[in-house]
């Protein structure tokens, strides 16, 4: 009698997983969204300008560090662990990626679009970040020790457990910003 359970046991596991794969594979058969809209066509006299909502999402995060930098934008994408120590992404347009554990130290994102991105536990030690956008930012753990973030929207972001010791926050806007057990020591203010 238990072998015959045992048998069934593993045959409505093998089922399973086999059942599991077919759906896995069918969902990454698909076509992405972004693929499927429809443009639209402008009502106005003038004509709109012309803005790329691609997300990189589903592209490698080498894919989209080259992107990045030949680009200088990459709205939405996956750069979780990028190595970018020392690069110039002055002004690059990062809305909404993710930037978890990459490597930032000494990167210039001066002026740089961060609104809505997840910075939580990357290294942007010495980087100079001054007028950048961050509002909405995560934060969270991430470490921003001699960073200059001056005149910085901060503005909604995360910096729970950041370390901003001797940061710049001249002028920056912090305004609703959440600073729990963030560590300002000798910061600028």
């Amino acid at each position: 009698m238990n072998k015959l359970n045992s048998k069934k046991l593993t045959h409505w596991i093998v089922t399973s997983v086999f059942v599991a794969l077919v759906a896995l594979f069918s969902l990454l058969d698909q076509p992405s969204a972004t693929a499927q809209q429809t443009p639209s066509i402008p009502t106005q006299s003038t004509p709109e300008p012309v803005v790329s909502n691609t997300t990189y999402s589903t592209f490698s995060v080498s894919e989209n560090v080259k992107h990045l930098l030949q680009t200088n934008e990459c709205v939405g994408c996956n750069l979780t662990g990028a190595h970018l120590k020392g690069a110039n992404l002055q002004t690059a347009n990062l809305e909404g990626a993710n930037l978890q554990d990459a490597d930032l130290e000494r990167a210039n994102l001066q002026g740089t679009n961060l609104q809505a991105t997840n910075l939580q536990g990357a290294d942007l030690g010495k980087a100079n970040i001054a007028g950048a956008n961050l509002h909405g930012a995560n934060l969270f753990d991430a470490d921003l020790e001699k960073a200059n973030l001056q005149a910085a929207n901060l503005q909604g972001a995360n910096l729970q457990k950041a370390d901003l010791e001797k940061t710049n926050l001249t002028n920056a806007n912090i305004e609703g910003a959440n600073v729990q057990g963030t560590d300002l020591e000798d910061a600028i203010r």
